[in-house]
């Protein structure tokens, strides 16, 4: 049985990290407790040593709630069937992270997919799907409301590495509109539906995603053109940053989790962890250069060098929060020191949250309404 709420695996960080981001879905509804325990069982009897484990145990959970909600969905109990399609939903999602590229991975991911739409649709009618023009094409994303009328601030929210925009309209999106805030949840390039179904791929240069996702929501009529903040979550705590230094008409930003302030020498040894034990790494042995489109280990860590908030960060003039986890073990907590450190804008703040007050894992996965309630008290304040 799994010992603790944040390892599940005593001494499989990749397992354990990422179970534990499936269980902070938990305060929305979209994941069960028993079910996840369920799938941590029979993982433990079967080990990582078993390659094909992790997705097998995710996915055949979420087979059943996906049979559930396909069955509550013919009975017309549509409440019912919303609830199992997003625990399949993330189940599928959650299983589908160590899969290898290839047609086992696609499947897996559209699976998904379909289950959390299908829960969306049913549980939150609110949620607008939305395509961002972006470059001759566009971007997926979800928009949900504030619970207000008139023109309201607006929070544009881009993904990490590993998370999706399934995952943050929920646990960001259902908070903020309580506070009377508009989400953009938006898949850029490099991240979840963009990077798998259209293969749009990461870039440094996040600035050109964050003015499109901005002149996408500017142009709304319930939109607040003047009060309109980035955000981004994980990875996202560069990509957002970067995008406030050079689109001045966002009107704050906040980083909800810094990322390594040196990526090239992170990466590096990531990948000499991967190498030695796998078990050690939140990350699998593809993810960055995946999410960058390239094929090569060596071409991707060349790559990670234009991933740098230095000369940068001290370009940003708007106001700036940084919230990270005491405890964080994907992103130590030095990397949000030194992005602070970094700003030269008199309006920044930063947060670590202690094992105290709970929120000290990454991104506050631990407590994440924790997390979402202190930002969204900052952006109230503003």
């Amino acid at each position: 049985m799994p010992s603790t709420w944040t390892d599940s695996f005593p001494g499989n960080f990749q397992w354990s990290n990422a179970t534990l981001v499936c269980k902070g879905m938990a305060p929305y509804g979209a994941v069960a407790i028993e079910d996840i325990e369920r799938i941590c069982e029979r993982l433990g009897s079967r080990g990582p040593q078993d390659p094909d484990a992790w997705w097998q145990e995710w996915c055949a959970e979420g087979e059943r709630n996906e049979r559930l909600a396909d069955a509550a969905a013919s009975e017309g109990r549509k409440a019912s069937a919303g609830n199992h399609y997003l625990r399949a939903g993330n189940y599928y999602y959650t299983g589908e992270r160590f899969v290898p590229l290839g047609e086992r991975k696609l499947g897996i991911y559209r699976k998904a997919l379909r289950c959390y739409q299908e829960g969306l649709r049913r549980r939150y009618s609110e949620i607008e799907f939305c395509e961002v023009p972006y470059q001759g094409k566009t971007l997926p994303a979800y928009f949900m409301k504030a619970q207000a009328s008139g023109r309201a601030p607006t929070v544009v929210l881009f993904d990490g590495m590993d998370n999706c925009k399934e995952m943050s309209v929920l646990f960001a999106g259902l908070e903020l509109a309580k506070r009377g805030f508009n989400t953009l949840a938006i898949d850029g390039p490099g991240q979840g539906e963009t990077l798998r179904l259209r293969k749009i791929y990461a870039r440094h240069d996040y600035e050109v995603p964050g003015t499109a996702a901005y002149e996408f929501v500017a142009r709304r009529p319930d939109v607040d053109s003047k009060r309109v903040v980035i955000m981004g979550y994980s990875f996202g705590g560069y990509y957002a940053p970067r995008i406030a230094a050079f689109e001045r008409r966002y009107a704050a930003c906040v980083c909800l989790g810094a990322l390594h302030w040196d990526l090239h020498a992170w990466q590096k040894r990531i990948k000499e962890q991967l190498a030695a034990d796998p078990k050690k790494s939140a990350q699998s042995n593809f993810q960055f250069q995946w999410i960058l489109g390239l094929d090569d280990s060596d071409a991707a860590l060349e790559r990670a060098k234009l991933f740098s908030l230095a000369g940068v960060a001290e370009k940003i003039t708007c106001p700036v929060l940084i919230t990270h986890g005491e405890n964080d073990r994907v992103v130590p907590v030095q990397a949000a020191r030194d992005l602070y450190a970094a700003l030269k804008t008199s309006r920044k703040t930063l947060k670590i949250f202690t094992p105290e007050e709970g929120g000290a894992e990454h991104c506050q996965v631990d407590d994440r309404p924790l997390g979402i309630s202190y930002i969204a008290d900052w952006i109230a304040a503003l």
